[in-house]
């Protein structure tokens, strides 16, 4: 067996080429583009690749962004009052806080200052708590990605059995609560699915992987998702992104291929779907804000 591709970067070019017509639209219509404003405290490599990617696909898109960098020494209060003058600016529609923050500030604090409505990556607990209700705001932006990914390649999650390995606020918990959900209009990524949500201190991991229809890897370890880990035929969707002597690699094993189904790449799978969704909620952020 070789997997198929689940070719996260093709469908995201569908995806942004959407978003743009639509802010063509709202252009002509005499409307601010929409705007998504990037924070980036400290010099971390990793991120200021996330944040010029995202800016980017903005600039692509036809929406406004801009990037704010701000010293490592800046203070939790100063970064606090800079969400503050954002959340009041009506020009930005989306903000983002690029984790992670240096160490003399709390992650927390800073979502929670967000304002709810341009929460865009979903992180704030309203949004979350939404999301949970069954009643979305947003949808997070890698969950997201991962369920078009899915969907759009015809792969159904209605009654299927899934697989999470991975717990975290930002692709475990808020995957596992869209896909247990039932698909109403108002939640149109529920998926209908049987959901176990596994880790690293999951006893028998192995076997808990093996009853998965859909797997999703998602636990920070790289190649830590072996082939003799997975049922013959399933989809395997790899989240993780990891560099090993200067090689991105996934959570997920390279010869997964001679046993997946349908298998996402490490790069090109879920990587570009989530700069996509960034896209499409801080569009969807723009419209409700009029």
């Amino acid at each position: 067996m070789t997997a198929r591709r689940l070719d996260g970067k093709e469908l995201a070019k569908t995806i942004r080429a959407e978003v743009a017509a639509k802010v063509a639209e709202r252009k002509a219509l005499g409307k601010p583009p929409p705007g998504l404003v990037a924070v980036l405290v400290g010099d971390n490599p990793a991120s200021h690749v996330y944040v010029r990617n995202k800016h980017k696909a903005c600039a692509e898109a036809g929406l406004a962004s801009w990037i704010h960098n701000l010293p490592a020494d800046t203070t939790q209060r100063q970064l606090l009052d800079f969400v503050d003058r954002l959340n009041a600016d009506p020009q930005v529609h989306g903000i983002l806080v690029q984790l992670p923050l240096p160490k003399q500030m709390e992650p927390e604090a800073i979502i929670r200052a967000i304002a709810p409505a341009k929460d865009v990556d979903c992180f704030h607990p309203e949004n979350l708590g939404l999301l949970a209700a069954g009643s979305p705001r947003f949808y997070p932006c890698t969950p997201h990605g991962i369920f078009q990914l899915l969907i759009s390649n015809g792969i159904e999650t209605e009654g299927k059995e899934v697989v999470i390995v991975g717990r975290s606020n930002i692709v475990g918990k808020p995957l596992a609560l869209m896909l247990a959900q039932k698909r109403t209009a108002a939640n149109p990524a529920g998926g209908d699915a049987t959901v176990t949500i596994a880790h690293t201190r999951t006893k028998h991991l192995s076997e808990v992987c093996r009853r998965a229809e859909i797997l999703v890897a998602a636990l920070g370890v790289p190649r830590a998702i072996t082939p003799d880990m997975v049922a013959s035929g399933a989809v395997v969707v790899d989240v993780g992104i990891n560099s090993i002597d200067g090689k991105l690699v996934g959570d997920v094993h390279e010869n997964m291929a001679e046993v997946a189904s349908w298998l996402s790449p490490v790069p090109g799978g879920v990587g570009p779907m989530t700069i996509a969704m960034l896209l499409v909620n801080t569009l969807e952020a723009a419209a409700s804000g009029k």
